[in-house]
């Protein structure tokens, strides 16, 4: 069988041009579809989007040559600042969490990258790679796995063939579907309003997280006097808040964001993204493996959606590519079977950890408030434990792939 490229990948977001370009690095070639036309892609004015990217997701970025590029305009995280109470009176309880990055040796925790700088990035490199092909304004409407290989059938009536096909086209993946692979979730009742502000004071390069019970408030700083803000509301409450103008809207943020930066104003523009968690239960199928929301989608309480998904990347690079050097199939049912038992139960865990998480913190009973500031108060003051949960938020734990090692 001849193939177009050796793996096909659906998605052109982040995780499909970073996959393609991490198996690359092996001399693999993939062939990246993505729905979205080429022009759409070349924007680079700031919309407000920003990523939280942890340690180990920096690692990744630097072994694939992309950092360089990034480096000047990324914001370290050097502190990071837990906090519950309610919108207008700040928080309720003397105890809360308190990580700073000089507990660790590695350095900063991680760093916030404004998307238009990641995209480009990435754009540029997969462009400027031989191995790479990428088919923008393309979609994907049938897909057929045989002994030898995998042939997927374009909108416009093209028909490519692969060794393997990765499907990195998010939460709603039509390639797990045309798999028959099915999801479990269920809706959180909440949507993330979106959005980057400009305020008057420095931010010093310590994020906030603001539990409160309609859902938390992240203010991750960004490069300059800017923050990213991830707020998280009822559904009906951000419905009313995204309908207001840009200054009523300010008008409501303000007593949930507090005064500690100064006077604050929107930069950018503003987005919503309705909550939800959907894991689907299996992570591959024959010729066919699934990565970031494709696989799992989780809620943003600890920013961990591109981490996880840049994981699934360093782990399929590393079982194709040990696969390959052994003279295996690296589509064969036990080198993708490598692949999910790596990833499963690291996706499992985080997935119930971000749901446990939300709901107990979303609950404003007094009792339940009560326990569960005094177990941050607890995971503060022992040092052991605290340096444990300032590791996990790098991405430091667990079996991780070599491209995420130091």
């Amino acid at each position: 069988m001849t193939y177009d490229s050796d793996i096909l990948i659906v998605g052109g977001g982040l995780n499909g041009p970073v996959l393609a370009l991490a198996l690359a690095r092996s001399g693999l070639t993939s062939t990246v579809i993505d729905a979205q036309p080429a022009d759409s892609l070349a924007a680079d004015g700031f919309d407000g989007r920003s990523y939280a990217l942890a340690l180990a997701s920096v690692r990744l970025l630097r072994r694939l040559g992309l950092w360089e590029a990034l480096a000047d305009d990324a914001q370290p995280m050097l502190e990071i600042k837990v906090s519950d109470g309610r919108a207008g009176e700040g928080p309720l309880s003397p105890f809360h969490l308190h990580f700073d990055h000089a507990e660790i040796e590695e350095g900063p925790m991680g760093h916030m990258v404004e998307d238009r700088h990641l995209r480009q990035a990435v754009l540029e490199a997969i462009t400027d790679n031989p191995l790479i092909t990428k088919l923008n304004g393309e979609t994907v409407i049938a897909q057929d796995a045989g002994a030898q290989g995998i042939t997927v059938t374009l909108a416009s009536g093209r028909i490519l063939t692969g060794r393997v096909l990765v499907g990195a086209d998010g939460r709603r993946s039509g390639t797990a579907e045309r798999a028959g692979i099915s999801r479990t979730g269920w809706d959180y009742g909440q949507t993330a309003l979106v959005c980057a502000i400009a305020h008057d004071l420095p931010h010093h390069g310590i994020a906030h997280q603001f539990f409160m019970p309609p859902g938390p408030l992240a203010i991750l700083p960004l490069k300059g006097n800017r923050s990213s803000i991830v707020w998280s509301e009822t559904h009906a409450n951000a419905a009313a808040f995204n309908a207001l103008s840009d200054e009523d809207y300010l008008t409501m943020l303000r007593p949930r964001f507090g005064d500690f930066l100064g006077e604050i104003r929107l930069a950018g523009a503003r987005y919503t993204y309705p909550l939800n968690l959907t894991l689907a239960n299996s992570f591959i199928a024959p010729r066919l493996a699934l990565v970031g929301d494709a696989a799992h989608g989780v809620h943003p309480i600890a920013g961990q959606g591109l981490n996880a998904g840049l994981r699934d990347i360093a782990a399929l690079t590393q079982v194709m590519t040990d696969a390959r050097h052994r003279g295996e199939d690296i589509a064969s049912d036990s080198v993708l079977e490598r692949y999910q038992q790596w990833r499963r139960f690291d996706t499992a865990t985080l997935a119930l950890a971000t749901d446990l998480t939300n709901k107990i913190f979303a609950s404003d009973n007094p009792l339940l408030r009560l326990g569960r500031d005094i177990g941050m108060g607890v995971v503060n003051a022992i040092p052991g434990l605290r340096r444990g949960f300032i590791r996990e938020a790098a991405g430091l734990t667990g079996d991780l792939p070599e491209l995420m090692r130091g």
